[in-house]
């Protein structure tokens, strides 16, 4: 199990990293649009990552190559609300495939998909943090070095708690 603490604290197999969470902290009761992380337990569903930037992953986890025409839709009105889709798109949606490097890889969380309740919160990744462990909207970000140990660590039935 990997245990991540509102300390900021990532928890895996004896092992301590840093990481950074929601700028707003972390909650039971996650709204879209909140900047909080939340709290929870969860699976680690697949990993995303940029094939031009990143040489090799290993893991057990399913491993996607972002393309750039790929996002993750966060608006609450959309059908494909906190669902991988195709850009252009109408609705409010996160680009995968960017120009800064957090999201050269993406872990995605099951965090609300089973059922999608709307306005719940979306887009809830473990991602590469920003210089200085900026705050996320709400995500689990750490250095890429970090991020990639966990994943060549990590089982496909490993579970994340949000504490």
């Amino acid at each position: 199990m990997i245990i991540v603490k509102r300390s900021e604290n990532l928890l895996f197999k004896k092992l301590k990293f840093k990481c950074s969470l929601g700028k707003n902290g972390v909650t039971k009761n996650k709204v879209e649009g909140d900047k909080c992380t939340p709290s929870g337990v969860y699976r680690l569903k697949q990993v995303f990552y940029r094939a031009d930037r990143i040489n090799k992953i290993t893991t057990n986890l399913k491993k996607i190559k972002i393309k750039k025409n790929m996002g993750w839709c966060d608006d609450p009105s959309s059908k494909r609300y906190n669902r991988l889709i195709k850009i252009p798109y109408k609705f409010s949606h996160e680009k995968l495939y960017r120009k800064d490097h957090i999201y050269d890889i993406v872990v995605i969380l099951n965090y609300n998909m089973n059922p999608v309740v709307k306005k719940r919160g979306s887009a809830i990744f473990m991602h590469i943090t920003k210089k200085n462990y900026l705050k996320t909207l709400g995500c689990i970000a750490l250095k890429k070095s970090d991020l990639l140990e966990i994943l060549n660590k990590v089982k496909k039935d490993n579970i994340i708690k949000i504490i």
